[in-house]
């Protein structure tokens, strides 16, 4: 059973062997002379976090177009330093994954019905991905890795701040979020400088996670109580925005990082509390979520809205999208219409109901599989399985070296599983701000992936002989 598990997560996979096969891989290293005596390059790792941390820092505040285009200069400087690269692959099974995942979006284009429309799609997808690259090979530093979760940290702080300003100074509503026939028809729904709740509840849940993981990780009471100030900051802004997705993705959260958590200090832990802290902690926390729902009127009524059915506005609109959606994946069954919100509004209204025009499918899992297939979708669950069965191996062996880096995998795995939870009914993981952390997140498991004794003696008698060549042609 172990055997079968380890090949479909592809524990067992040797990169350094496939890459020594790879036609595609000679080109790395191409300029590694040029980069020996460069004096930009000798910093190119560091330089590599800054330009990351500019999406970061400008992401919630910029258009999308600008976005895009320093994602575009991202990709570049990726392009760089492989070219430039010595001999470190990088390669993990997430890579393997990803490429995957971008040959079948890429197939869903060949054989989309609006060819054009779904190319574009294409090319947004391929800047995410160039990004994931990227990431995952700067976050190799300890020390890199730190600053850029300092700075998504620090950021998501002054967004969350200013949500909970709105909260108590109030306003405007920007478009009608509640359902207008329901008691909290004129309630404040704050969205910060992200323009709408559900879009700023997506932003905060890796700056919830990763704030939970410095309260253990960052040393010293300042650091840490910064780090408690930013969970509070970021759940109480949570809370405020009034998204019952975000509510049902925060639950998640919690519920994956206590539980990483608890088997992170297992061993620390008498017999007694090893037996019975998971349940008591998840038992009281049930029992302070039923409380609260009792007891707060708003939060009871948002939360009974959700088992509303076609009564609350919002919930009609969205099944009459997924009614739809579902159609045109009868339809195109295998490869989809192709990536891209464009390839989605030039198919969607043949199949729309009267007065429910959409811009996506609300559900990134319906999503992927209108766009790229029941292959598309098969895929991107498997990308997540391998991501967290990695993120798990990953934390498990940090564990048995005392390194507290392992607890950052736990917060990104909870992260992650905040932004699925809430993936189920809406659709703002394709948004620049939210798809950037997502595979952020990704790439901070990738960027810990340790090869196997044996693919360690490969890959250095690759480097080995990398060596020779270049002490040969000087």
């Amino acid at each position: 059973m172990n055997s079968v598990w380890d090949q479909f997560t592809l524990s067992s996979f040797s990169p350094y062997r496939w890459l020594n096969g790879s036609y595609i891989y000679r080109i790395v290293g191409l300029l590694s002379q040029w980069r020996q005596g460069s004096l930009l390059l000798e910093w190119g790792e560091p330089l590599g976090a800054l330009l990351i941390s500019i999406v970061f820092i400008f992401g919630p505040f910029i258009t999308t177009s600008l976005i895009g285009v320093w994602l575009i200069a991202l990709a570049g400087y990726w392009g760089l330093l492989t070219l430039s690269d010595q001999g470190k692959p990088g390669i993990t099974p997430i890579h393997l994954m990803v490429m995957l995942y971008w040959g079948m979006a890429a197939t869903a284009v060949a054989f989309s019905p609006v060819k054009t429309a779904a190319l574009s799609g294409l090319i947004k997808l391929s800047l995410y991905l160039f990004f994931f690259l990227i990431c995952a090979r700067i976050l190799r530093s300890p020390r890199l890795t730190n600053w850029l979760i300092t700075v998504v940290l620090l950021i998501g702080l002054v967004v969350s701040s200013y949500g909970v300003r709105q909260n108590f100074f109030g306003v405007e509503q920007l478009a009608t979020w509640n359902d207008p026939t329901s008691e909290l028809a004129q309630a404040t729904r704050v969205y910060s400088y992200l323009g709408n709740p559900n879009l700023l509840c997506a932003y905060l849940f890796p700056a919830i996670a990763l704030s939970m993981g410095a309260v253990f990780v960052w040393r010293g009471w300042l650091p840490k109580t910064l780090a408690l100030t930013m969970v509070l900051a970021n759940s109480a802004c949570l809370y405020f925005t009034g998204s019952r997705g975000g509510w049902i993705g925060m639950m998640a959260l919690l519920g994956v990082f206590m539980l990483l958590l608890f088997f992170w200090f297992r061993d620390f832990l008498p017999t007694f509390w090893r037996k019975w802290l998971l349940p008591l902690v998840f038992g009281g926390f049930a029992g302070f979520i039923l409380l609260a729902v009792i007891t707060v009127e708003p939060l009871r009524l948002r939360v009974m809205s959700i088992f509303a059915g076609r009564e609350d506005s919002s919930n009609n609109f969205r099944m009459n999208v997924w009614m739809a959606v579902i159609d045109m994946i009868r339809d195109y069954p295998i490869t989809g219409i192709g990536p891209g919100n464009a390839a989605f509004n030039s198919v969607y209204p043949r199949y729309m109901s009267p007065k429910y025009s959409a811009l996506s499918s609300y559900s990134i899992f319906l999503e992927t599989a209108v766009e790229m297939g029941l292959i598309g979708l098969g895929i991107f669950l498997w990308l997540i399985v391998v991501t967290v069965n990695q993120g798990v191996k990953q934390m498990q062996r940090l564990r048995l070296e005392k390194n507290p880096q392992g607890i950052w995998l736990i917060a990104v795995i909870a992260g992650m599983a905040g932004i699925l939870a809430q993936g189920l009914v809406d659709t703002v993981w394709y948004r620049p701000q939210i798809n950037t952390l997502w595979w952020f997140l990704v790439a901070l498991i990738a960027s810990q992936y340790q090869p196997q004794r044996r693919e360690q003696g490969i890959e250095s008698t690759r480097n080995g002989t990398f060596n020779k060549i270049s002490n040969a042609s000087e």
